[in-house]
């Protein structure tokens, strides 16, 4: 201002005089202000000796909502949240790259029911995320992604790594928000827990700049002249910047709840309940397909099984429904779905929607009467009323769904015929996987016999992370998983690189576990520097590597349709040797030891109960075993 007015032209009284009085103006209005900023700053207790900081509110509401895991790759922006953690007893876990500490995240929120949590430096931190955010959302897993941000102040002026992050998440996440305010981080947070829990479960974004996460101390130092500037303009800015950091402050410190809020979980209507136990009273050959909704809260996956079996109807299983019923259970139906669905006379869906994976519904007998379930109308619905049409949408969760249904149809039995009959076209299934595994190879192991010696030494308490395209494609015709909530795939986003942060998540929430990844070797290279994670952090878990030096599901289809196969080669690449360069144990199956297959898992296994992370390489020949799959 005062250089503004040395600038006037002389003997411009009226300017002189229009400036002094905006100056005046100005300043009385500044000094109004700044008395206001005392004033609030007094009524909201901005105590400016705390060292208090929101990194420690952010850390009590993840304890409140019993989270025990915090998955990350530092960063500046995010440490006091970090540090907190620590301080809480949250077990923090550095990862090698962000997409894996989401990954573990989600893999957390599916096996035990309380949201995954991951935190993430801001700007390419967070943009390295959005591959398994993404896949979080399709697989609708609850996950709480906390994301470092530039100083509010400082937003849209070119701070270091600042992007438009709630841009960028919106179209992923059900929960989108950025803290504005210190005193605002706990009532965002329980509302983003809360969301990602209600409803279809999913991912949630919380965007947590510099200033609401560091102490007063050092942000004032930051933000902050040491003495007031003279001049009319420079007290305007640094009264401007004072109450502008008494608001970022004030009531930070004040008591607030911090434990969950209710959620909000959709049930089905009486009316629509017993709609669908008329439906299948009257069924001749009904038919069941059960997918990971199922498996959420409130209902627990022994209430679930226990209802399926009085049930006594024949289920398909996906996703983390596979494993429910246990291995070789006379209603667990597992190949020849297609040929299943066109012949039943009433199919339930529960928690399965028609995407590519039922052919968009193409698959659905038009004689058949349908009844879906699902806690998200969207997808309930999705490609109806084109290649297929239900009897009875239900918008509902899934598992108190089943139990309704058990009650309704009090203990009626189906002729066992029906069931007998799927089970049969199991039974010839598994006599040509016997033939294929007997096939000689010349070069190179069976994978079909060597996924099925898997099968046999597979313990009890496992848990199978699988991450590939054609060996683990294979596998899952293959290998059983023992119980609920124990198969890990990427799910219908068919994300590769899943693996390591999968593997992560499912041994810290079940430690006495043996946690078995089953990986293709194209897959196996997201994942190889995680072996670093796994050591450092002493998580130790057996990783199976299918290596036809290869991306196989690819070159399959490539090659005879259009003449190439570029791009589709990898090398015979010594994965168990780098896994040793970065701490881990590592093994080789090859022709050499052809015979020995079973000793070297229980090799590995032994190595894995002494603590120890262990890859083994298992050299592999191609067959035509998944002939005719797709990849597109």
């Amino acid at each position: 201002m005062e250089t503004f007015m040395a600038a006037a032209p002389a003997g411009s009284c009226f300017s002189s005089f229009l400036l002094l009085a905006c100056g005046t103006l100005v300043a009385a209005l500044l000094g109004a202000a700044h008395c206001l900023g005392l004033f609030y700053q007094l009524m909201h207790k901005v105590d400016k000796a705390s060292v208090r900081h929101g990194g420690e509110n952010v850390a009590a509401v993840l304890r409140a909502h019993g989270v025990r895991f915090l998955f990350t790759l530092v960063g500046g922006h995010i440490s006091p949240l970090l540090v907190a953690c620590e301080k809480l007893g949250i077990r923090v876990v550095d990862t090698r790259h962000e997409v894996t500490a989401v990954f573990a995240a989600d893999a957390v929120g599916r096996l035990t029911g309380v949201v995954g949590v991951a935190a993430v430096t801001a700007g390419p931190g967070l943009t390295n995320t959005v591959t398994a955010v993404k896949n979080a959302q399709m697989s609708q897993s609850p996950v709480l992604l906390l994301g470092g941000a530039a100083p509010t102040l400082m937003q849209n002026r070119g701070a270091l790594q600042a992007i438009d992050q709630m841009s960028l998440f919106r179209p992923l996440c059900k929960f989108c928000a950025s803290v504005r305010r210190v005193r605002d981080i706990v009532p965002t947070l329980r509302a983003a827990i809360a969301a990602a829990q209600s409803g279809t479960p999913g991912p949630v974004f919380v965007e947590l700049p510099v200033d609401v996460l560091y102490p007063y101390f050092i942000i004032q130092k930051e933000m902050m002249p040491a003495t007031v500037p003279k001049g009319l303009m420079g007290r305007g800015v640094f009264w401007y910047l004072e109450n502008y950091l008494a608001n970022l402050f004030a009531g930070a410190w004040e008591p607030q709840p911090e434990g969950p809020l209710p959620l909000d979980i959709p049930q089905a209507s009486p009316q629509q309940v017993q709609r669908c136990v008329e439906l299948l009273s009257r069924a001749k050959r009904p038919l069941i397909l059960l997918g990971s909704q199922a498996l959420l809260s409130p209902t627990s996956a022994d209430k679930l099984r226990a209802a399926v079996e009085t049930l006594g109807v024949p289920c398909f299983l996906a996703g983390m429904a596979r494993g429910l019923l246990g291995r070789n259970h006379p209603l667990h139906i597992r190949e020849n779905r297609s040929a299943a669905l066109k012949k039943a006379d009433v199919i339930v869906l529960a928690g399965i929607v028609c995407d590519f994976r039922l052919s968009y519904g193409r698959v659905l007998s038009r004689n058949s009467k349908i009844v879906i379930v699902n806690r998200n109308r969207k997808e309930m619905l999705l490609n109806s009323d084109i290649f297929w049409k239900p009897q009875e949408a239900v918008q509902g969760d899934v598992g108190s769904f089943m139990l309704k249904l058990v009650e309704g149809l009090q203990g009626q039995t189906w002729a066992p015929d029906w069931a007998e009959e799927l089970k049969e076209a199991d039974r010839q299934k598994q006599q040509a996987f016997q033939e294929k595994a007997a096939m000689p190879m010349t070069q190179h192991l069976n994978p079909i016999q060597v996924l099925q010696l898997v099968e046999e030494t597979l313990p009890d308490n496992s848990v199978l992370v699988v991450d590939g395209g054609d060996f683990v494609g294979s596998a899952s015709h293959l290998i059983q998983p023992r119980g609920p909530l124990c198969w890990l795939d990427p799910g219908a986003f068919g994300t590769l690189g899943v693996g390591a942060g999968f593997a992560l998540g499912a041994k810290l929430s079940r430690p006495d576990a043996e946690v078995w990844c089953l990986f293709g070797d194209g897959a196996f290279g997201y994942s190889l520097i995680e072996f670093d994670t796994f050591v450092r952090h002493k998580i130790p878990v057996i990783a199976l590597v299918g290596n036809d030096a290869g991306w196989t599901q690819i070159s399959r289809e490539q090659v005879p349709c259009l003449g190439s196969n570029v791009a589709c080669g990898l090398a015979h690449t010594d994965y168990h040797k780098a896994a040793m360069g970065l701490g881990a144990r590592g093994l080789l199956l090859s022709q050499d030891n052809k015979d020995q297959v079973v000793k070297v898992l229980r090799d590995a296994q032994q190595q894995c109960r002494d603590g120890h992370p262990v890859v083994v390489n298992i050299l592999i020949g191609r067959t035509d075993f998944r002939d005719g799959s797709i990849s597109v």
